[in-house]
């Protein structure tokens, strides 16, 4: 079986639909996971992703920067006329350094997921644009959540349980202090769909390692700009 490096995935959601199917899979942030610690590298996910082979990447970057969603809160006031936000520019450059560092990590398979991005992210860094965008009404979930995937040497996810419903349960959730978390869990539908249609394609790949030899949370360099400018330290937090 394969290696999977399930980056800036708190839940375990991926992570454990790999485990299920045999494969060698690490989830990794630097929150404690709410899934099997055994398979958790708690630290910056830049460092895992460099540190060792992996067969296949799929990742869930920090969006508050990146997102289209949040474009008024680019400018002073959130109105263009007050001129720009240079704390809120400066921390979508941080974050679009992270997507790319992981996007040109050194990995045969890759995929990136985000939602909708700004315009000005793609322009002035030069990300590529998404290559699908997926609904969780079409993996068996009655709600809607537009999500961009950024594929490399993957196939489109091909929809598994299209469904009724057409809800948007996720951006209609009450404030409170966990609805960052609870917006940001990939959906098990979703999840399910990676591991089988990806996890095949990793089957007889050489790159599985072992929970002795896979980095560690004090492996893993914590202390690196990326980490500070995308974790919940400065507001900031993974989307899995």
């Amino acid at each position: 079986m394969g290696s999977a490096l399930i980056a800036c995935e708190f839940s375990g959601i991926v992570c454990a639909e790999f485990r299920r199917r045999g494969h060698e899979a690490w989830s990794c942030d630097v929150l404690p996971t709410e899934g099997n610690p055994a398979w958790h590298i708690q630290g910056d996910a830049i460092e895992a992703a460099y540190s060792r082979p992996w067969d296949i990447l799929i990742a869930h970057p920090p969006c508050t920067y990146l997102a289209n969603s949040g474009a008024k809160h680019l400018y002073a006031g959130m109105k263009k006329e007050n001129g720009p936000n240079a704390e809120r520019w400066a921390n979508l450059g941080a974050a679009a350094q992270f997507f790319l560092t992981l996007w040109n990590a050194p990995i045969p398979r890759k995929c990136i997921e985000n939602p909708i991005m700004l315009g000005h992210a793609r322009r002035l860094f030069g990300i590529p644009k998404h290559n699908q965008i997926i609904q969780p009404y079409e993996y068996g979930h009655g709600e809607t959540k537009a999500t961009c995937l950024w594929l490399h040497n993957l196939p489109d996810l091909e929809p598994t349980d299209e469904v009724a419903g057409r809800e948007q349960k996720v951006f209609r959730m009450a404030p409170s202090p966990d609805r960052w978390k609870d917006r940001s869990r990939t959906f098990r539908g979703i999840a399910q769909a990676m591991a089988d249609q990806w996890g095949a394609l990793i089957t007889d790949t050489p790159n599985g390692v072992s929970a002795a030899s896979a980095p560690s949370a004090r492996s893993c360099d914590v202390s690196s700009p990326f980490h500070e400018a995308n974790t919940g330290t400065k507001g900031q937090r993974n989307n899995g």
